[in-house]
């Protein structure tokens, strides 16, 4: 009868042992660098992401590349063995990293087995503290990111980044309206001054924001203190303002994407507006019904666009959200008026509360499994990071139950208040075009001959008659 009893409160409590992902252990060493601990389900593995509080908004257009240029440098070497060496130790540790640069930070990501992980965390370490920084590693680092972007920035390309030739409809558009620079910044006039700079002011300790999930060590906290503790802190520096709208797009451009093609793609793209309450959540949920709307009407009713998608991007100090859908090129103005009549509908009659409802409730269960492993929770707490407060991260589940059908609606009518802007992107020619021309080209030879022929052609005279 015990273990009968002790059987049904073990099967009972089942629930009660899920991981909550909400709930870490976190806090500031003494020289302010955040920590944030999460026991994950994999034992014999760690996450680690070290999240450095700059990023490519923090400079100008001259100097954006700035963050990104001091990111490859850290890879150069901490000894004389160099970047090889580096490498060696990581993969003799049975681990891997990379790092990544973004409009807001510069994240450090490293996987590795749970049993070397103070080892790992110490080759992380040097690599912040100790790597070295000479000429010959920036000229090389520089040589990197010009690949990694395209190649040699010369004449000819900026010429054509000023033109918006080759930008997605979303870049070309915050160009248009001020929000991004219209070209690249020129990795080959930064300074080994400017990068040591940014080393010395956004490298700190109380800048940084430490994240380890997986199967961690009992004496993780004792070690974090008696290292990463020993970093030095500075006095925080400003942030940079965000670039905001302060210029006029036009509401419908057609962009060239290559020479010859008979599919275009379609981009519908609006300002989201700034919500005073569940700003992320509301604007998610509308995404998600924008997107059910475009496959029902551009796939299902009309059989324009095998998978239309709505994506959301920040540029700025401002959020925008584009309704795409790929298209043959003579079915653009039958999808336009499609998408239009759907606009008009919205404005008119709102969002459609049982469709609201069912897609509300699925975005709600996937929260149940879209977090997945100790890497896809350290990388959810990284982009979390601005809802985490005293310990805990703000359950998105019950943020996504908050918003409602008005809130929705509200923000929708707030959008769809301007037309939006128009960007189609296609080849210059498509198929029929070019045989078009091909057979005007043609016809025009053959007139050329012709004429040229008969100029060449000798006339009998007028007054002459034929010989018996």
């Amino acid at each position: 009868m015990r273990c009968l009893m002790f059987l049904c409160l073990l099967i009972c409590s089942l629930p009660s042992l899920a991981l909550d992902r909400s709930r870490v252990e976190g806090y500031l060493l003494p020289n302010g660098l955040q920590v944030i601990l999460k026991s994950g389900y994999e034992r014999d593995h760690v996450a680690i992401r070290l999240v450095v509080g700059v990023g490519l908004d923090d400079f100008d257009c001259e100097q954006k590349e700035l963050p990104h240029l001091l990111e490859h440098l850290l890879f150069t070497g901490i000894d004389e063995t160099g970047e090889g060496g580096l490498e060696e130790r990581l993969q003799a540790l049975g681990g891997e990293w990379n790092a990544y640069t973004s409009s807001a930070d510069t994240t450090f990501v490293i996987e590795a087995p749970a049993r070397n992980q103070r080892k790992v965390l110490d080759l992380l370490l040097a690599v912040i503290r100790d790597t070295r920084i000479d000429a010959k590693a920036l000229a090389t680092a520089k040589r990197i990111i010009e690949r990694e972007d395209g190649g040699h920035y010369g004449h000819l390309q900026r010429w054509l980044d000023r033109q918006d030739i080759g930008h997605p409809a979303s870049d070309q558009l915050a160009t248009e309206l001020g929000l991004k620079c219209p070209e690249r910044s020129n990795v080959n006039d930064m300074t080994l001054a400017q990068v040591q700079a940014l080393r010395e002011k956004w490298y700190a300790a109380n800048n940084m924001t430490l994240i380890i999930v997986g199967g961690l060590d009992r004496l993780l906290p004792a070690y974090l203190e008696r290292t990463y503790g020993e970093l030095p802190a500075t006095e925080p520096e400003e942030r940079r303002a965000l670039e905001s709208i302060s210029q006029q797009a036009e509401q419908r451009r057609d962009l060239t994407r290559g020479w010859l093609g008979d599919s275009a793609k379609l981009h519908w793209l609006f300002i989201e507006p700034v919500l005073d309450n569940d700003h992320q959540q509301t604007l998610d949920l509308l995404s998600r019904y924008l997107e059910w709307a475009l496959y029902d009407q551009l796939r299902l009713r009309n059989g324009l666009s095998y998978g239309p998608s709505v994506q959301r991007e920040s540029f700025g100090d401002s959020g925008m959200l584009s309704l795409n859908a790929d298209l043959e090129r003579d079915d653009v103005d039958q999808a336009i008026d499609v998408m239009q009549q759907l606009f008009d509908h919205l404005r008119k009659d709102g969002l459609d509360p049982d469709t609201f409802a069912r897609i509300k409730d699925a975005a709600i269960a996937k929260e149940s499994w879209s977090t997945q492993g100790n890497s896809a929770l350290a990388d959810y707490y990284w982009g979390a990071l601005n809802d985490y407060d005293n310990g805990r991260f703000t359950d998105p589940a019950r943020k996504l139950r908050q918003v409602s059908l008005d809130q929705a609606n509200d923000a929708l009518k707030e959008m769809l208040k301007d037309p939006g802007y128009l960007r189609i992107e296609k080849p210059l020619l498509g198929y029929d075009e070019l045989y078009g021309l091909l057979a005007l080209l043609l016809g025009l030879i053959v007139a050329a001959g012709l004429l040229r022929w008969r100029r060449h052609t000798p006339q009998r005279p007028s007054g002459a008659t034929r010989e018996r």
